[in-house]
Order: C-alpha cells, then sequence, then structure tokens
C-alpha cells in the first residue's frame, strides 16, 4: 500500500466525485470527460487536506467556446500562484485532521463555506468563536480568521466557494490578504 492510500484509508471520509456538464458537439448536454470524476486530495499540507473543485479568471463567468472549463483545466496542472484568482472565483473542498491547529489569515475574498462532515471552529482575529457543525454555513468577509478541527479524532470536510472581493476597509484602512499565521492557542 502507497502513502497516499494509507493517508486514504486512515480517513474515513466519504469519496468526493466532481462532475462537470458540458455540452457535446451536436449540442446536446453531456458531462466533461476530460476531467477525472473521483478527485484526489492535495495532501502536502500538514493538517489539512485540499482540493480545488473548481475554479474561473472572471466574474460572470464566460460559458461561451468551453474557456470556463480550459481555464479549469489549467489550474487543475498548475495550480493558482495565490489563495484566490484576481477577478475569478474558485470552489475548494478541505479536509481538516484531527485536532489541527489553527491557521491565522484574511482572504480579499467573499466566501461561502458549508460544513460537509464533522464540526470545524471558526475564530475571529477579536477573539470570538463559533462551532460549526454539518449542514451550517459562514459567510466570510475578508475578516481576520482561523480555522481549526475541535476533534481529536474525527476529521472534518468543509466546502468552500470563493468570489474575488475588493479589499475591507476598516476606520479608513484597506485591509489587504495576509496568509499562513500559525497559532498556538
Amino acid at each position: 500500500m502507497t502513502d497516499q492510500q494509507k493517508q486514504v484509508a486512515e480517513k474515513p471520509l466519504p469519496v468526493i466525485h466532481r462532475y462537470i456538464t458540458t455540452h457535446g458537439a451536436d449540442g446536446k448536454p453531456t458531462f466533461e470527460t476530460g476531467v477525472k470524476e473521483e478527485i484526489n486530495f492535495d495532501r502536502t499540507h500538514m493538517s489539512c487536506d485540499l482540493f480545488l473543485a473548481y475554479t474561473g479568471t472572471q466574474f460572470p463567468v464566460d460559458l461561451g467556446h468551453g474557456s470556463d472549463l480550459d481555464t479549469y483545466k489549467g489550474h487543475i496542472v498548475k495550480k493558482p500562484e495565490s489563495f484566490m484568482i484576481p477577478g475569478g472565483f474558485l470552489s475548494r473542498y478541505v479536509d481538516y485532521h484531527p485536532g489541527c491547529a489553527p491557521l491565522w489569515h484574511r482572504t480579499t475574498t467573499l466566501d461561502f463555506g458549508v460544513v460537509v462532515e464533522g464540526q470545524i471552529q471558526l475564530e475571529l482575529e477579536g477573539g470570538e468563536k463559533r462551532i460549526l457543525n454539518r449542514g451550517d454555513v459562514v459567510v466570510q468577509r475578508g475578516t481576520n480568521h482561523a480555522w481549526s478541527n475541535p476533534s481529536e479524532t474525527e476529521f472534518a470536510r468543509v466546502l468552500y466557494v470563493a468570489l474575488d472581493a475588493k479589499p475591507p476597509i476598516v476606520n479608513g484602512v484597506e485591509l489587504r490578504e495576509s496568509l499562513g499565521e500559525v497559532s498556538d492557542k
């Protein structure tokens, strides 16, 4: 058994499939076959596994001629350099390992996060915290925050959809993206 197979076997979350619809040469709706349906998570991070479900470089999305699909296929091969795609959007799954430490960050995005499995804790810079359960949704609007998994034994899975946004302005100061500060809280 390879290391990746071992990690998958140790994580009891369901396998996820991604189905993308398109139009065939005859103009009829069909499923895209050029993108693998069963997903593989990026397991290179210490406390979470990531999967980029879909991306786009503009909003509103241009569905003509499959340009959005071509963009996403490119992002599968070469991941976006920043968390967000300027002028665009992304959707991603994140699997949080049991007991993962908070990672403080701010993105200049409007994010929708839906807990798919387990529980996840959202902590804001001011100290407020919320425990989100399966089915709960959070709308994250450019605040400095940290996600953590409060369970020492269970994984948590969240699906995020992020739209590029103008940075928030608080007390006359424009708040920019800040990624990756681990907390010992």
